[in-house]
């Protein structure tokens, strides 16, 4: 009902949140997105393209954070947003040592989506390839999202065991 009330700037906001360092699971935004498209009362790909906007713009946000205020602020604040030191060294580490191709992978993953941006906000990773990957990670991930509401929509078990499904298979596959 959110999705349907708030319409597609509704989803640029909430995938925004999702892809930012606030705890908001997309989960709840582009299923639901999708089964207003199977209605007819939504465009799959409008939905779609507004997911894939909030995604970029959310994790420009944090790149931008992280690349203003940097590693001290990090390390400072982190910790009231689930964020150790000793996480953000793997994760800066991970960044050196794979390069952007991390980007794209950390967007398919849960509980690394929301915070792939950092490192590449603080080893500034060129703005332009970030945009890129972080685009194309997150646009698999809103279309299968979009897709499951599409085809399951109308029923919350066989969503939560495709989402399920998808994300021990995008975890399989990124490893």
């Amino acid at each position: 009902e959110t999705v349907g009330q708030l319409g597609y700037p509704g989803i640029v906001v909430l995938m925004f949140l999702e892809s930012s360092f606030f705890p908001f699971p997309s989960e709840v935004v582009m299923p639901p997105a999708g089964y207003l498209a199977a209605k007819g009362k939504m465009s799959i790909g409008l939905s779609i393209f507004c997911g894939i906007l909030g995604s970029i713009l959310g994790a420009l946000f944090n790149y931008l954070l992280a690349a203003k205020w940097g590693r001290e602020l990090l390390i400072k604040y982190g910790r009231y947003f689930f964020l150790k030191e000793s996480a953000l060294v793997k994760a800066e580490r991970f960044f050196q040592n794979h390069g952007h191709i991390s980007t794209f992978i950390g967007r398919l993953l849960p509980g690394i989506r929301q915070y792939i941006s950092l490192p590449a906000g603080l080893l500034r990773m060129p703005i332009i390839p970030f945009i890129i990957f972080t685009g194309l990670g997150s646009g698999i991930w809103v279309t299968i999202l979009t897709y499951i509401g599409f085809f399951f929509g109308n029923n919350q078990a066989l969503v939560k065991k495709y989402l399920n499904e998808t994300t021990l298979i995008l975890i399989l596959f990124c490893s």
